[in-house]
């Protein structure tokens, strides 16, 4: 075969189909209804099936009645009827139809022939972008958000009957009833936590906020090894601050009960290591995928997750160091478009994403237990709250008592080693607070019990 050959091969494309289509739509104009979202203008593949489909698409949002004349007639009107192929041409489209039953088998063969061009021209784009001087990171990135922009764009939905959606949440409610715990999602493995929110549901974006050193890592890795050891699910965790070996040694720290400051130090007794030797067993066991790649973004995040098998929840930690590929120079509209993206990918994979959040210094600025944070706390966008299912903030009167003077809960309780987590939005259940226990030193928050109080 020639060198050459691949400069002068063909594009993909399906002339007959594309005829197929418009002849479909012009002798039975319904067949918009059974291919509404599939096709747009630019997946013809000839300049006047464009022309023809922008028109028969104008006519039909306009309510207007379509046949071989009423197209024609637009088309003179727009300017555009020779730009179509003409009238004799526009005649013989509508003639030669084989089937306009045949409409979506038709629109999915134009649809498939589209995004392989589509697919050629980003690779031709993405060898060229290879051959640059660009940063090889940002050419990889570029190069899978546009794979991913183009089997995204490709995934269509349709209308589900109500009866076959009945059917799945039946069989679900049966599983349920015959396996008293089960869920679809995840348990966080606190009760009290869990009879509140129900379940981290599949594809749910959860927002864990709090000040810095109040402890929200450390509750997302809670969480994480939890999961990982009681659902036996596989657990991604993006450390974006922190290395693995730190994550690790505090897991590690919470698991074994060993103070995380003799861990970091060696000050270790002869029962911490037995204690440790036991937990390093337990956790290998375990299927916790750590990535502490620096400045990631939710493309990269994306292509990574596909895969891991068996996936049962994400935790990023977190999303004020997460980069976009915007353009923009405004923080709060790249944190916008990174927590849509967050839970486009959390809905698409089907698992519970726990993103970690800062919130601003507003808390500190307040008397009290007016310190306890809001929804209004959240720092850098308001889209964060918008686009989570449920949030989350971490409060520990412990914690201002801690910083010169500054007074904790005004009602001068015994808060020492106690924490509250707050849910502040639910999508699914209750929101209000709940009591936890926490041990600093070993990094670990516990079940109390009696935990939950009223929001």
């Amino acid at each position: 075969m020639d060198n050459n050959s691949n400069l002068i091969r063909q594009m993909p494309v399906s002339i007959e189909a594309e005829q197929a289509l418009l002849g479909s739509i012009i002798v039975n104009p319904e067949a918009f209804d059974k291919i509404g979202g599939m096709i747009s203008t630019e997946d013809f593949y000839l300049e006047e099936h464009k022309h023809i489909f922008a028109a028969l698409l104008s006519m039909y949002a306009k309510n207007k009645t379509i046949d071989v004349v009423t197209l024609v007639n637009a088309l003179v009107e727009n300017g555009d009827r020779d730009e179509a192929g003409g009238v004799q041409y526009i005649t013989l489209i509508a003639e030669s139809v084989p089937s306009a039953a045949n409409v979506k088998d038709y629109a999915r063969i134009v649809k498939d022939k589209s995004t392989l061009r589509r697919l050629i021209n980003v690779c031709d784009e993405i060898n060229n972008d290879a051959y640059s001087e660009n940063d090889v990171r940002t050419v990889v990135d570029s190069a899978e958000q546009k794979i991913f922009d183009i089997s995204h764009n490709n995934e269509t939905k349709e209308f589900r009957h109500i009866r076959d959606v009945l059917r799945n949440v039946y069989r679900d409610l049966e599983t349920l009833s015959e396996n008293k715990g089960a869920v679809s999602g995840a348990k966080t493995g606190f009760s009290g936590l869990d009879h509140m929110l129900v379940q981290m549901g599949k594809g749910d974006l959860v927002i864990l906020g709090a000040r810095p050193g109040m402890g929200k890592t450390s509750f997302a890795l809670n969480i994480a090894t939890n999961v990982a050891k009681q659902a036996k699910k596989s657990v991604a965790i993006f450390s974006l601050e922190m290395s693995a070996e730190q994550l690790v040694t505090r897991i590690i720290s919470s698991e074994a009960m060993v103070d995380s400051h003799n861990l970091r130090t060696g000050q270790l007794l002869p029962e911490d290591w037995d204690n440790i030797a036991d937990v390093i067993s337990s956790l290998s066991g375990c299927d916790i995928y750590i990535d502490d790649t620096s400045a990631l973004t939710t493309t990269e995040m994306k292509s990574k997750l596909r895969r891991l098998s068996n996936l049962g929840l994400v935790v990023i930690d977190y999303i004020g160091l997460m980069q976009t590929t915007s353009n923009s120079d405004n923080r709060a509209q790249q944190v916008g478009e990174i927590s849509r993206n967050l839970k486009i990918m959390a809905k698409d994979l089907g698992v519970p994403f726990i993103c970690c959040a800062q919130l601003n210094r507003g808390t500190e600025s307040r008397q009290g237990a007016g310190k306890r944070p809001t929804l209004a706390d959240l720092r850098d966008s308001g889209s964060i709250e918008q686009d989570a299912d449920i949030v989350l903030f971490l409060y520990r009167d412990e914690y201002y008592k801690d910083i010169a003077g500054s007074d904790g809960d005004s009602d001068g309780s015994d808060t020492a080693n106690t924490a509250e987590v707050i849910i502040a939005k639910n999508r699914h259940g209750s929101v209000g607070n709940i009591k936890m226990g926490w041990i600093g030193q070993f990094t670990k928050f516990r079940t109390l019990e009696d935990d939950r109080t009223n929001g």
